[in-house]
């Protein structure tokens, strides 16, 4: 395929993560399929940058930060907070006119429509955020209590829980695109809460549920990537052919 021909899929982090979380998936997607995860403030490569804890405000940053180009085919893929923040950064990109992405991906998220955010609205304590990572079990006990460790994860996961806390549904109409929604069997996150996306799919909805807890996406990052692959290749695949109609229709 030509680089015209590539879907990039622009990756949001779950909380305290970095982009980082993606390497390993570039290394395990054709070529096609172009991650580009996108740095939140405060972590990696924006450490410098203050951290965010207002939703509607990131997602009004990356929209103008990814928006001046956007005239290739692309997708939006998220885990847990990475699933609502990409929710709505689609919501941002459209008040801009931009382009929409082929497919919104949402991943271990309750639909928005539903959801109840208050125990993330109050800021929470050291040992309340240990017990929460403990208890999503995709952090090793070693990591946990280590302090030089904690003292720099505590403070992006406080701001990162007060992000999701500020989420507000509102008045919104139905994406007009199709949303896959992942989930874990183990996880804590129930399916009819993974249903919920219904509510917000116009154009198409799908739900794949993966063994494992609210880290499936790597502990079974194989069957994850084989399965986001092949809702990536339907889309590229539409795309084209739609694109190739509207030529030949002159």
């Amino acid at each position: 395929m030509s680089t015209a021909t590539r879907l990039r899929l622009f990756c949001l982090p779950y909380s305290g993560a970095s982009a980082m979380v993606y390497a390993r998936w570039r290394r395990s997607l054709p070529e096609w399929l172009q991650v580009c995860p996108l740095e939140l403030p405060g972590r990696g490569m924006r450490m410098d940058e203050p951290l965010q804890r207002d939703i509607k405000a990131l997602a009004a940053q990356l929209a103008d930060e990814i928006c001046r180009d956007l005239s290739s085919p692309y997708a939006l893929f998220g885990h847990s907070l990475g699933g609502l923040l990409a929710f709505e950064l689609v919501h941002a990109l459209n008040a801009r006119n931009a382009p929409a992405p082929l497919a919104l991906f949402a991943s271990g998220t309750a639909g928005p429509a539903c959801r109840d955010v208050s125990e993330y609205a109050v800021e929470k304590t050291d040992e309340h955020l240990i017990a929460r990572l403990r208890e999503l079990k995709g952090t090793a006990e070693e990591a946990l209590a280590n302090p030089e460790l904690m003292a720099l994860m505590l403070p992006i996961l406080r701001a990162d829980f007060l992000l999701c806390g500020s989420f507000s549904y509102g008045q919104r109409a139905p994406l007009e695109m199709p949303i896959h929604v992942f989930g874990g069997k183990q996880d804590s996150v129930r399916v009819d809460q993974l249903l919920d996306w219904q509510r917000d799919a116009a154009s198409g909805f799908s739900l794949d549920m993966f063994d494992g807890h609210h880290f499936f996406i790597t502990q079974h990052e194989s069957a994850v990537l084989r399965c986001l692959r092949r809702y990536a290749d339907e889309h590229l695949a539409r795309w084209r052919n739609s694109v190739a109609r509207q030529l030949a229709a002159g």
